[in-house]
């Protein structure tokens, strides 16, 4: 009977709401493929995301021997955590990815051109943090126009 009633307790919790989006990456760059990460952090720092306490803008990702690691990701400290609990909010934190999918990452990013960028921050219904990140190509500045050209006229078409 106690097994049931924990049963009905996990079905009826919330699903997290928490999702942190980078859109200046979405402008400066073309998406060419995505993958989803798990992060590997440490301390209060998963309660600092959980309360919507972070940033991507301007983070990317690079390889350290034959790791990812996601640099200039910004959690910032837990409120409630004590002195021994606080890491530094913008430390380079590693990615969890499959070895076919790191390979993948690797050869494409030798490539002239290719980045991999973090896009969305969100909280799993297993309540791990994950990380989507995409390979990404710069866009031109033309490419940024058409960009802001197609943004207005969806904008334009909505209001009629």
């Amino acid at each position: 009977m106690k097994t049931l009633s924990l049963y009905v307790m996990a079905k009826d919790r919330k699903k997290s709401t928490v999702e942190i989006r980078n859109k200046k990456a979405g402008f400066e760059y073309e998406f060419l493929e995505h993958f989803t990460a798990g992060i590997v952090l440490n301390g209060t720092e998963i309660k600092s995301i959980r309360a919507g306490k972070a940033s991507l803008v301007d983070s990317w990702c690079y390889f350290v021997n034959g790791e990812l690691y996601v640099k200039n990701m910004n959690v910032a400290e837990y409120w409630w955590g004590s002195a021994f609990s606080r890491q530094d909010p913008r430390r380079d934190r590693k990615l969890l990815l499959t070895k076919r999918e790191l390979r993948k990452l690797q050869r494409a990013v030798k490539e002239k051109g290719l980045t991999i960028v973090a896009t969305r921050l969100f909280i799993a219904d297993n309540g791990y943090a994950k990380l989507n990140i995409a390979l990404a190509r710069g866009k031109r500045e033309f490419d940024k126009r058409d960009t802001i050209k197609e943004k207005d006229m969806r904008r334009e078409a909505e209001r009629n």
